[in-house]
């Protein structure tokens, strides 16, 4: 039994695919019919294929390995990032910076690059700038911000990566294949689901879809982060139990 409410994928249109002439042929499988030209995606494989995605990325934030979230297109950007923002995950909304992942060590001078910064108007260094150089640095500082600046805490790559719309987001994808990193993706009836290890077939194009989709992926990798707190937590109470049986037991003289 799914534990994804059908209905509420009905209702945010996650069954509203492409038109038939943009289909992709690998989707098929995941096609439940035609309907005034445009092909409906079957939501009981969708909730099923959610279900899967779900676990898994559960399973990757309880392990305490990051997850990215890339989601460039203007309908995803503001829901990617308020519903992955409170997680603390990575996620890249403007524009992928071509060898994000291949080229990491570059993209990490660049995240160095806006600490520096912030340094020099913590210790004066600014200051001592003309008022040109300041303006530079300063317009410099924001384009990193607004690049990276969701990256900032990221020191090491990703265990997973998840995007809306693998059309668009293909040189992610490409990427993370490339160093075996495991995909996530929400794919519409225009794309080939095989190119990703995790497909969640569904309208990547709607809002109301790609809302209802992020908030339960948002809320598997919440559970997975609360398990591995808790986890934590019983640990160190368990050690502080043993190491209170260990201790020499003080007698009266």
């Amino acid at each position: 039994m799914s534990k994804v409410d059908f209905k509420e994928l009905l209702d945010a249109g996650v069954h509203f695919g492409h038109l038939k002439r943009k289909w992709n042929p690998k989707m098929a499988p995941y096609i439940f019919m035609e309907k005034n030209g445009i092909h409906i995606i079957d939501l009981h494989k969708t909730a099923a294929k959610l279900d899967q995605a779900c676990a898994a990325l559960e399973q990757i934030a309880k392990s305490g390995k990051k997850i990215m979230f890339v989601a460039t297109k203007k309908q995803a950007k503001d829901i990617v990032t308020e519903k992955i923002k409170p997680t603390n995950m990575p996620y890249i909304t403007e524009r992928w910076p071509g060898g994000m992942l291949t080229n990491f060590v570059t993209i990490r001078k660049a995240v160095r690059k806006m600490s520096s910064i912030d340094k020099m108007k913590e210790d004066g260094t600014m200051d001592t700038l003309s008022k040109r150089e300041r303006l530079q640095i300063q317009r410099q500082r924001e384009k990193l911000e607004r690049d990276l600046g969701s990256i900032a805490d990221l020191t090491r790559l990703p265990s997973a990566i998840f995007v809306v719309d693998i059309k668009k987001e293909h040189i992610a994808i490409a990427e993370a294949k490339k160093l075996n990193i495991p995909t996530f993706a929400l794919v519409d009836t225009n794309s080939d689901p095989t190119l990703v290890d995790f497909a969640i077939p569904g309208n990547d194009d709607a809002s109301s879809s790609i809302d209802k989709i992020m908030t339960i992926v948002a809320e598997a990798v919440t559970k997975g982060l609360s398990e591995r707190k808790k986890d934590k937590e019983k640990t160190k109470v368990e050690k502080e139990v043993k190491q209170d049986k260990e201790a020499p037991v003080k007698t009266e003289e």
